[in-house]
This record gives structure tokens, C-alpha cells and sequence, in this order.
């Protein structure tokens, strides 16, 4: 099996490698470029009209290695018609802003709305499964059984990881390598289960490699959020058919960090009209701290690493 593994990523690898430049010169004979926030960084303004949807690569990869090794999996399948579905509802965004020149894209609702609906047919496939079952498993504690209140955990946890990663989406190679480094980690946790999710997380971890030649700064091409709602689809999906929802908080740990210092921002600007960081999420914080974008990806993504490295451990001496 730990052949097949390997060779799904290295497959998903070369797909990304060898699609991406033509898919980059299609985007910028359509002028389909990153519309960049005014409220950004300044420096920022420099990347307007950098192609984006490089996410469509991305999940065709994943899609098409993950079928070759396992596509007689149903968990594999889910897991991939979950990530799909969650990159569709990216691609939709992306094409509005795009094809409008504007940093909007789809509201804030139509976006929940789509994503609860498939993060709940995620949960029901899985608590209709005896096998995998409503079981939460609690570090140094043990299982959890949450019976039908499993489903909407399960729509929490999408959700909560989907927009996690988007949210850290906003420096050259930050999400994809960030998201590489936690898929690593999960496919390590599914090889060991013997589970075939391996084959699907590999094969997503290959395609971040493969895109991050050209996504690394400087950027060629953006992910957009067809690719970073799908990562984070990927991931929330990992987890729950590990059985390992918890611990995603500990293996993405940096897309929780993120989606915390909003969080925190916000509140405190509502309660003080003050603000704790310069500017949420984290990373631009130190972007205006006067670190280069280049040394708070690679500061980030050793921290991506080391939560990493802490989540198997735990798994291995608590879970496994």
C-alpha cells in the first residue's frame, strides 16, 4: 500500500506541474486576475491582475491521481466529491470577482448556505456508516459518542477548517504549503489505520507541492478560493473519516491560530474601537511588523510543522 501512496502523490505532482503553465496563460488571455482589497497592505496592490482559480489544477490532480490508485474506495469518493463540491462553490466566487473586477464574489450566505448543505451530507454518510459511527474521540479521555448531534459537529468542523484555510490564504505559498505540511500528516494517520483515505490526502499534499513552483513569491497564479475552500474541504473531510476531528485542531493548528487572531480583532475593535494586532489575520500583522512576506511564510510554515509533528505524536500515543 505505501507504494501506491507515494505514487498517488508523485502522480497528483506531475499533473499540477505540467497543467498549471498553459492553465496560467489561459487565465491571462481571459484576464481573469486577483482583484487585491484596498484594505490590504499596500505592497499588496503590486500583485493586482496575478491570474487566480489555480485551484482548478490543484483538485483536477488530486481528483485524477486519487481515482487511479483508489477509486473503488467509497470513503476516497466522498472524501474527493467533498473536496469537489466545496471547490465548485470556490470557483463560482472567483468567476464573479473576475469577471467583475470586483473583491466581492458570492455573499457571505449563498457561501454558508452551500456549504452546510454538503458538510451535512458528509456527517449523515458517515453516522449512517456502523463503522465509522457518531464516535468523537477525546485525547487522554477516550471516545464521545454524540449520536445524530455527530452531523452537525461535522458541518461545524467543515466549515470551521474550509474558511480557516481560506482566511490564511493571503501570502504567496502561505495555505498551500501550510496545507501540504497537515495533509502529510493525515496521510501518515490514514497509512497507519489502513485506511485508502491515504491515497485521497496524499494525492491533495502532491498537488500543494506541485503548485506551490509556481504559487511560491513570487506568485505566479492565486489558488483563489476554488483552491483554498477546497483544501480546507479536504482537510475537514480527512479527519472526520479518521475519526480524528479533534486533533485537527492541534494538525492545523496555524489555520486555527488565523481564524483566531479575526476573531479577537474583531471582538475587541467592537467592545474598545481598539485593535490588538495591525492588521488580522496573523500573518499581515507581521507583514507590517516589518518582517518580508517570504520570512513569515517560511516562520509559518515551520510552526505549521512542529503542530504537526505534535498531532501524530499524540495520535500515536493516545489514538492510534
Amino acid at each position: 500500500m505505501l507504494k501506491q501512496v507515494i505514487l498517488a502523490a508523485v502522480v497528483s505532482l506531475v499533473l499540477t506541474l505540467t497543467f498549471t503553465p498553459p492553465w496560467i496563460r489561459f487565465l491571462k488571455r481571459l484576464r481573469y486576475g486577483q482583484v487585491i482589497r484596498s484594505q490590504g497592505p499596500e505592497r499588496h496592490q503590486a500583485k493586482a491582475g496575478t491570474p487566480t482559480m489555480g485551484g482548478v489544477v490543484l483538485v483536477l490532480a488530486s481528483a485524477g491521481a486519487t481515482l487511479l490508485y483508489a477509486r473503488s474506495a467509497p470513503e476516497t469518493l466522498i472524501a474527493l466529491a467533498f473536496m469537489v463540491g466545496y471547490a465548485l462553490i470556490g470557483l463560482e466566487d472567483d468567476w464573479r470577482k473576475t469577471a467583475k473586477k470586483s473583491s466581492l464574489g458570492l455573499k457571505a450566505r449563498e457561501k454558508l448556505l452551500f456549504q452546510v448543505l454538503l458538510a451535512t451530507l458528509l456527517g449523515s454518510w458517515v453516522y449512517f456508516h456502523p463503522e465509522l459511527g457518531s464516535d468523537v474521540y477525546l485525547p487522554f479521555i477516550g471516545p464521545v459518542v454524540l449520536g445524530p448531534w455527530y452531523i452537525p459537529f461535522v458541518v461545524l468542523v467543515a466549515i470551521s477548517t474550509a474558511n480557516a484555510v481560506n482566511l490564511t490564504d493571503g501570502l504567496d505559498g502561505l495555505a498551500a504549503g501550510a496545507a501540504m505540511i497537515a495533509l502529510t500528516a493525515y496521510t501518515v494517520i490514514a497509512f497507519e489505520q489502513q485506511s485508502k483515505i491515504a491515497f485521497f490526502t496524499a494525492a491533495v499534499s502532491g498537488a500543494c507541492l506541485g503548485f506551490l513552483w509556481f504559487n511560491n513569491y513570487p506568485a505566479q497564479i492565486f489558488m483563489g478560493d476554488t483552491g483554498s475552500l477546497a483544501l480546507g474541504a479536504a482537510l475537514a473531510a480527512a479527519a472526520v473519516l479518521t475519526k480524528t476531528e479533534l486533533l485537527l485542531v492541534i494538525i492545523g493548528g496555524l489555520f486555527v491560530v488565523e481564524t483566531l487572531s479575526v476573531i479577537i480583532q474583531v471582538v475587541y475593535f467592537r467592545l474598545t474601537g481598539g485593535r490588538i494586532f495591525r492588521m488580522s489575520p496573523l500573518h499581515h500583522h507581521f507583514e507590517l511588523c516589518g518582517w518580508s512576506e517570504t520570512t513569515v511564510v517560511r516562520r509559518f510554515w515551520l510552526a505549521a510543522t512542529v503542530l504537526a509533528v505534535i498531532g501524530l505524536a499524540i495520535w500515536y500515543w493516545y489514538l492510534a
